[in-house]
């Protein structure tokens, strides 16, 4: 039933919200994966920018698309839990372990991956103020190392800050661009992947005019 809950969600109220009520550009969707394992790395402003994410890849892929979500955040209710588990189809990470515990947070996400699911990830930890980037956190780091043939894409947001900023639940119209990077891999060290990725980041907001890390 949430299986079919959820493609409902995405056809009828996602969909339409996206197509109509953004004005969304996108650029190189030719470089989205069309089947997985595969990660989407991308910087985050709104809750919007997963549901953006989502209807940019073709709805036979939907079940295979699995955001990576707070758990402190998506599991604090009953009701929150259930939607965000079920109809986003969310894998909750939880951001601090309790002394003590052997709870891995990277067990989840390489299951995923194992299975060939298509992860979207956010480097940055949470969202931030709407069009300021904020440095990765190097999570990405280990599971690109646990998974090195696993590709990694790079996508820059802008504009969905401003449409439904942190905090807000009013939408504001405002033109909103994703790009979509080259694939990058495994660098070999933490270092150098994180260099990399960072690079390339800033490099895709450079392409449509937005200022980098600031």
């Amino acid at each position: 039933m949430s299986t079919v809950l959820r493609y409902l969600f995405f056809i009828f109220i996602v969909k339409p919200l996206v197509l109509i009520g953004l004005g969304l550009n996108v650029y190189n969707r030719q470089r989205l994966p069309s089947k997985g394992p595969a990660i989407i790395v991308a910087n985050h402003n709104s809750h919007l920018d997963t549901l953006v994410l989502i209807t940019l890849f073709p709805l036979k892929l939907l079940k295979n698309i699995r955001p990576v979500g707070a758990a402190d955040y998506f599991l604090r209710n009953r009701f929150l839990s259930w939607f965000a588990l079920k109809i986003i189809g969310i894998i909750p990470i939880y951001r601090e372990v309790c002394p003590g515990t052997k709870r891995n947070p990277l067990t989840h996400i390489s299951a995923a991956l194992e299975r060939g699911d298509i992860l979207i990830f956010y480097p940055e930890g949470t969202r931030g103020q709407p069009e300021k980037l904020q440095s990765f956190k190097t999570g990405i780091a280990h599971i690109a190392k646990r998974h090195p043939q696993v590709p990694i894409i790079p996508v820059f947001i802008h504009g969905l800050g401003k449409v439904l900023p942190k905090g807000e639940a009013l939408l504001v119209p405002f033109i909103c661009d994703v790009v979509v990077g080259e694939h990058i891999r495994w660098e070999g060290s933490k270092e150098a992947f994180m260099n990399k990725l960072s690079s390339t980041m800033k490099e895709l907001a450079f392409k449509i005019s937005f200022p980098a890390w600031e």
